[in-house]
C-alpha cells in the first residue's frame, strides 16, 4: 500500500470519528466523552504512553520513533466545542441542545488522531512525536493549564505545532506567516454607577446611561486617535445592560458595558489598556458618575517562530505543492491559546483550508471532511522533516 493510499484509508476513518465527535460536543474542560474516545483511540494505535486528566480532560500520546534517538516535537489539536445552537440540518449535527463544534476542533481532533494511527504504524523517524489533545481553548486558556502541569517538561518536548481550518481558503491549501499571526485578546465589563431617577425629572438622577453612550463612543477613539493606523488594534463594545423594558420611565441606578480589545505589539496592548482606563475614569467623572473596571487579559499573541514557519511552509509545500501554500497571510485579530505554548516553545500554527464554508463561530459552520486528507499529509509530513536526517 502507498503512503497515499495508506492516508487516504485513515481519513476515511477519521471522518466517522468527526461526526461522532461532532454530534456530541462538550465544552471547555468539561469533556468526559470526548477525551474517552481519544484516549482509547491512542490505546488502539500502541501509543508508547497515554496520559489522560492533564488540565482536567486533556489526552497526551507518546510515539517514539524506530530510528532512534532525536529531538521531540509536539503536534497539537483542540477539543472543545462552543455554548451554540447548531443550525446546519446535516445527518450528524450535534445532538446536544445550545452546544456544537462551530470552530472545527472536531475536525483538528480527528486529524490528529488518523496522524497518530499513522506514525503509531510506521515509526518511521528518530525521535519522538508527542500529540497533545488540548482541552478549553475556547476562553478557557486549557493550553496554558497543560503548561502550568508540566507538559513541556513531563514529556522533554522541543518544539511546538498547531493547525487550525480557515473558512475561505481552498481545500488543500494551507497559509501561514512568521511572526505575529494571530492578536492578544482582552476583554472587559465595565460598570457605570448614577443616582437613579424618574425620566421626567432627570437633572435629579445622574444618568449612567448617557454617561455609557458616550463612553461608548469615546473608546472608539483608542483606535482612530491613540494608535498607530499601521499597528492593528480593535476595540468591540458587544455587550449593554441596564434599565428595564417595562420600566421605561425609569432612570437606572447603575449600567454595564462590555466587549473585547485586541491588540498585536505588547507595548501597544500595554498602552491602550492605559488609555481606555483613562477614558473610562474621565467620561464616568464628566458625567458625575462612578466607573469601576472589570479588566480580563485574554490570550497573547500568537507568534510563529521564523525558522518553525519555514518548516511548516516546506511541509505544506510537499503534500500540497508551492502555489497552494501562502506564506505571507494576513494577520488575523482573533486569538488562540495556542499562543502560550509557542511562548515556551519555538514552533508554528498553520491554516488548513476549509473551503466555501460559513465562518468560524457561525451556527451554520461545519468541518469539511474533504479537508481531513490534506491535515493528515501535513502533519505525516511535518514529522517527516523534523525527526529525520536521512544523510545521518
Amino acid at each position: 500500500m502507498t503512503l497515499h493510499e495508506e492516508l487516504t484509508a485513515i481519513a476515511e476513518e477519521a471522518r466517522s470519528w468527526r461526526r461522532q465527535i461532532h454530534q456530541y460536543p462538550e465544552l471547555l474542560f468539561d469533556l468526559p466523552r470526548t477525551a474517552k474516545l481519544v484516549a482509547e483511540k491512542l490505546e488502539e494505535f500502541g501509543c508508547d504512553e497515554v496520559a489522560t486528566g492533564i488540565a482536567k480532560s486533556g489526552v497526551v500520546g507518546v510515539i517514539r520513533g524506530r530510528r532512534g534517538e532525536g529531538p521531540t516535537i509536539a503536534l497539537r489539536a483542540d477539543m472543545d466545542a462552543l455554548p451554540m445552537s447548531e443550525q446546519t440540518n446535516l445527518p450528524h449535527a450535534s445532538k446536544v441542545a445550545n452546544m456544537m463544534h462551530a470552530c472545527g476542533h472536531d475536525g483538528h481532533t480527528a486529524m490528529l488522531l488518523g496522524t497518530a494511527k499513522h506514525l503509531a504504524a510506521s515509526r518511521d523517524f528518530a525521535g519522538t512525536v508527542v500529540l497533545v489533545f488540548q482541552p478549553a481553548e475556547e476562553g478557557g486558556a486549557g493550553g496554558r493549564m497543560m503548561i502550568e502541569e508540566g507538559l513541556l517538561e513531563r514529556f522533554g518536548i522541543d518544539e511546538v505545532f498547531g493547525m487550525h481550518n480557515e473558512p475561505g481558503l481552498a481545500v488543500g491549501s494551507f497559509a501561514t506567516r512568521p511572526g505575529a499571526i494571530m492578536a492578544a485578546g482582552d476583554r472587559f465589563v465595565v460598570t457605570l454607577r448614577g443616582r437613579g431617577g424618574h425620566a421626567a425629572a432627570p437633572h435629579l438622577a445622574r444618568d449612567p446611561v448617557l454617561a455609557g453612550a458616550h463612553l461608548v463612543t469615546a473608546i472608539q477613539s483608542i483606535a482612530s486617535r491613540h494608535t498607530d493606523p499601521f499597528d492593528p488594534v480593535v476595540v468591540s463594545v458587544t455587550y449593554l445592560a441596564g434599565g428595564s423594558a417595562t420600566a421605561l420611565n425609569v432612570i437606572p441606578a447603575a449600567i454595564e458595558i462590555g466587549g473585547t480589545i485586541r491588540t498585536i505589539a505588547t507595548e501597544t496592548r500595554k498602552a491602550v489598556e492605559a488609555r481606555f482606563r483613562d477614558i473610562v475614569t474621565t467620561t464616568a467623572r464628566l458625567f458625575e458618575a462612578e466607573a469601576e473596571i472589570d479588566w480580563r487579559p485574554g490570550y497573547p499573541v500568537t507568534f510563529n517562530d521564523p525558522a518553525m514557519t519555514g518548516a511548516a511552509i516546506a511541509a505544506a509545500a510537499s503534500v500540497a505543492g508551492a502555489e497552494r501554500v501562502d506564506g505571507d497571510y494576513p494577520c488575523t485579530m482573533g486569538s488562540e491559546d495556542f499562543s502560550y505554548m509557542l511562548q515556551k516553545r519555538p514552533g508554528a500554527i498553520i491554516w488548513l483550508g476549509n473551503g466555501d464554508s460559513a465562518g468560524l463561530h457561525h451556527p451554520a459552520y461545519d468541518f469539511n471532511d474533504d479537508a481531513i486528507i490534506h491535515g493528515i499529509g501535513y502533519w505525516a509530513a511535518l514529522v517527516d522533516a523534523r525527526l529525520n536526517d536521512r544523510d545521518g
